[in-house]
């Protein structure tokens, strides 16, 4: 049986939320940090509009709430 995979490898992302902070951690590394200040529409959303976000290939997007962030 032939086994295909693909060549782009999927980044296991992790994002959380604390206090005034959003912190993005990808594939076990140090956690980048980001003010909510400075995406208000993150800082006001609710927790379910906070956690629907998706990995593209330049970094982070929120569709509902327009927010891109670049992880480059």
């Amino acid at each position: 049986m032939a086994l295909f995979t693909s060549r782009k490898q999927k980044k296991d992302v992790k994002v959380t939320f604390q206090g005034d902070m959003l912190f993005v951690e990808i594939d076990g590394g140090k956690p980048q940090a980001y003010p909510l200040t400075w995406m208000p529409q993150l800082k006001n959303a609710t927790a379910d509009e906070q956690a629907d976000w998706k990995l593209t290939d330049k970094g982070l997007r929120w569709d509902n709430l327009n927010v891109d962030i670049n992880l480059a």
